[in-house]
């Protein structure tokens, strides 16, 4: 698992969004070969589809053949609703960049029967080859999606009740009325997330601070479902400096320090977008070769010189104090 730290919420938006189109860019995708993304709502992820419109604008990117899977929408909402999760992507995103619209899957929550709906959903992941990237945000108390805490760690797409705390946080949604927030809700589950080829899930603020530090520091556990990207084996958190507010100084630092590795020593022309080692960091890169004997050679030459000039001063000192004592003897 990687933690990549930025300074606030603009800065992790910023990175989050250059490394998604960099993935589809270097994924290179096409009319049979297309690029999957699981993909979340609610604010998290706001700053990083602004960001990702613009780098559209700019022909950075292409969303043509880019198919989207979104986490979860509330059970009972009409699409049209201004606080479905239909309108919140179209706002947000699809309405702003190329992609098809067959080519955006969203859970119906008002389907007759919901438990289709959701079989429906996963099979359709699995019939275009899994996702190949999902990127997810969190609640403070630590759930993905919407799976709450207490959700199976192998659950699937399903009905989920919400807590009670995440109706109160989502009732600013609907001008601060909880009456007005839907109390139930489709979702993909932790399996689903972590089916992924990678998870990238965006943390910031300070009362997220402790999902991050359960997430990090302590052991994979269902009452916190973010913590089960530990098991993942490509699974990246950007997060803000006062989302780490929880972790303990030596673990930022060595996160902190990891990437100051990447990008200072080995260098990130060497490294991946994933952290991988590239080829021209292979040995067989002749030049790199001679310049590293050179460099040693150098360095070796210039210790002998220091350990020479340290012996000539010993001796020279040896000298004078010889000749001292010879004339106090007279």
């Amino acid at each position: 698992m990687r933690l990549i730290v930025r300074q606030d919420y603009d800065e992790v938006s910023a990175y989050a969004a250059y490394y998604v189109k960099e993935r589809i860019r270097q994924f290179q995708p096409s009319k049979d070969r297309l690029f999957v993304m699981g993909l979340p709502t609610g604010s998290s992820p706001i700053g990083v589809y602004h960001k990702l419109v613009d780098f559209y604008k700019s022909g950075d990117v292409s969303f043509e053949n880019v198919v989207t899977f979104n986490m979860d929408e509330y059970v009972g909402l009409p699409s049209h609703h201004p606080q479905s999760y239909h309108t919140f992507m179209w706002n947000h995103l699809f309405k702003h960049v190329d992609i098809k619209k067959e080519n955006v899957h969203i859970l119906d929550g008002n389907a007759e029967d919901l438990d289709e709906e959701c079989r429906r959903f996963e099979a359709k992941i699995a019939e275009l080859g899994g996702i190949e990237l999902f990127l997810g945000g969190i609640g403070p108390d630590g759930h993905i999606a919407f799976n709450e805490p207490g959700s199976s760690l192998t659950s699937r797409t399903r009905v989920k009740t919400l807590a009670y705390e995440t109706i109160i946080a989502n009732a600013r949604f609907f001008d601060g009325e909880v009456a007005k927030v839907p109390k139930l809700a489709l979702t993909v589950g932790v399996a689903t997330v972590m089916d992924a080829r990678e998870v990238v899930v965006i943390i910031t603020g300070a009362h997220k601070a402790i999902a991050l530090a359960k997430c990090i520091e302590e052991g994979v556990n269902h009452m916190w479902t973010v913590s089960s990207i530990q098991m993942h084996p490509k699974s990246l958190i950007v997060c803000d400096e006062d989302a780490t507010l929880e972790l303990h100084i030596k673990t930022v630092k060595y996160f902190k320090s990891i990437e100051h590795v990447h990008h200072s020593i080995i260098g990130p022309h060497n490294l991946g977008l994933q952290g991988n080692l590239l080829r021209n960091m292979m040995d067989s890169n002749q030049a790199a070769k001679r310049r590293r004997r050179l460099m040693l050679q150098s360095l070796l030459n210039s210790e002998d010189e220091d350990q020479g000039c340290a012996l000539s001063s010993d001796s020279d000192s040896g000298d004078r104090h010889t000749k001292k004592r010879k004339r106090t003897g007279t």
